[in-house]
């Protein structure tokens, strides 16, 4: 702080950027990483990666009845959203304390 009260606005500056950098480091982390959801005992497997984006889905041969292709659709969904709440728990790990320095978090980001 400056005498008078007055924030240092070159610390503010540094401080922003490597929040900014840890950030962009954790968002790439989060990328690399990959979870897995399941669904119907294990017959459908989702695999997401920490940005909740679809990387992988494999399908017991089990779970395929051509007469009921709606409850395979549904186990799909099950495990895609299991995978992806995973992901959104790891999010919240890897960036939540980042952005607790912002004031509440960053709009658009799920935390």
């Amino acid at each position: 702080m400056i005498p008078g009260g007055q924030p240092n606005m070159q610390q503010l500056l540094q401080q922003a950027q490597k929040m900014q950098q840890d950030l962009a480091a954790a968002q790439e982390e989060l990328a690399r990483t990959l979870v897995e959801g399941t669904a119907g005992g294990g017959l459908v497997k989702a695999t997401v990666n920490g940005a909740c984006e679809l990387q992988g889905l494999v399908i017991d041969p089990k779970a395929v009845d051509p007469e009921d292709t709606e409850t395979l659709a549904d186990l799909v969904l099950a495990a895609v959203r299991d995978a992806n709440a995973t992901a959104q728990q790891l999010q919240q790990q890897k960036l939540g304390p980042l952005t607790q320095g912002l004031g509440g978090g960053i709009p658009g980001l799920p935390f």
